[in-house]
């Protein structure tokens, strides 16, 4: 039920229509790399296609992001555009509908296709579209799998990314974190990667118990900022230590805003405390990293407050991404109260 993410979302710039073949043969590779089984991988290159082509003809500004799952075992494409939006959404998911004088059956058939699919547009506001298209193998999919997102990127020009991330389901708690490896590149890479070894040895542990295990673990890396979400029926726990935000989304707006202890995992740690608060029904918890800007949490437009969590993610990185800098985001819900 759980992944180890070792590298970060690979995402392909549609700015250009040969961007579409290589959205395809990217899907394809990561479906491959996730052991899909049979024409799985093909269908997934055909959904990259579907949705690269969508954005290469209406959108602006439009990327596809395309990873493993964050739970469970298949492959997930996600688009992001800064586009017009869609007056109605659902009419253009139907087979015949059309803009621009083709057969109309792109959305439509990447609804077929995957194993869930879900779609948003902000029409009129210019903040654009975004949609999920997850696909796993016949009988790997669960609902509660709907209520996690994540994207990871690194800076750009750098080859090893300083961030990463991970998120496990227990009988108790869902637990997630995100981690941020001081500096940029390898070294980065490295520390961020032994802290999430770290994370998945024993992730159901007390959360400041967790953050010393990885203090030890870091000691002779450049050491990282780690933030630590623990979501159960009703609450939240947030532990962290270094630069990685906490918030808690409702439809009305922000519930909460935390941010980690000063210092660093791996070097001087302090005492590492945990801060509690409610989690209402359908709330969304978000943990990023410092190469998101913190000002999208100022004034988020309802649009972005009402996105689930895998077009959550998607929306925050793409929209509010500092391009110098590694950034993650990871949005959850609780797996004991869902929506």
């Amino acid at each position: 039920m759980t992944r180890t993410f070792t590298v970060p979302t690979a995402q392909v710039r549609v700015d250009h229509h040969s961007a579409v073949h290589l959205a395809a043969e990217t899907a394809r590779a990561v479906a491959r790399e996730c052991e899909l089984p049979g024409a799985l991988p093909d269908q997934a290159a055909v959904i990259a296609s579907e949705l690269a082509t969508n954005l290469d003809k209406h959108a602006s500004d439009g990327t596809l992001y395309v990873q493993p799952l964050p739970l469970g075992h298949g492959v997930e494409i996600i688009a992001a555009d800064r586009g017009p939006g869609m007056h109605d959404p659902e009419r253009c998911l139907a087979d015949g509908y059309t803009t621009s004088g083709t057969l109309g059956v792109g959305l439509g058939a990447v609804k077929r296709m995957a194993t869930h699919f879900t779609m948003r547009s902000a029409d009129g506001t210019g903040a654009g579209t975004w949609a999920c298209a997850r696909l796993t193998a016949p009988g790997e999919q669960r609902p509660e799998w709907q209520g996690v997102g994540a994207i990871c990127l690194p800076a750009e020009g750098e080859e090893g990314c300083g961030d990463a991330r991970g998120i496990v389901d227990t009988d108790a708690a869902r637990t997630a974190v995100v981690l941020d490896g001081l500096g940029h590149g390898r070294a980065a890479e490295e520390a961020a990667q032994a802290a999430l070894r770290t994370f998945h040895t024993d992730p159901d542990r007390p959360l400041p118990e967790v953050l010393t295990r990885m203090n030890r673990a870091l000691r002779h890396t450049r050491g990282a900022a780690v933030g630590l979400l623990r979501l159960h029926a009703d609450r939240a726990d947030y532990c962290g230590i270094g630069n990685i935000r906490a918030l808690a989304l409702t439809p009305g707006g922000i519930a909460h805003r935390l941010t980690g202890q000063p210092g660093i995992v791996g070097w001087g740690m302090p005492t590492p405390r945990v801060h509690g608060f409610p989690l209402s029904q359908g709330a969304t918890a978000v943990l990023h990293s410092d190469g998101i800007d913190a000002r999208w949490a100022l004034d988020p437009p309802p649009s972005v407050l009402r996105l689930p969590p895998s077009l959550l993610s998607a929306a925050l990185a793409h929209g509010h991404r500092r391009v110098r800098d590694d950034a993650t985001v990871l949005a959850a819900r609780s797996p004991l109260r869902l929506p």
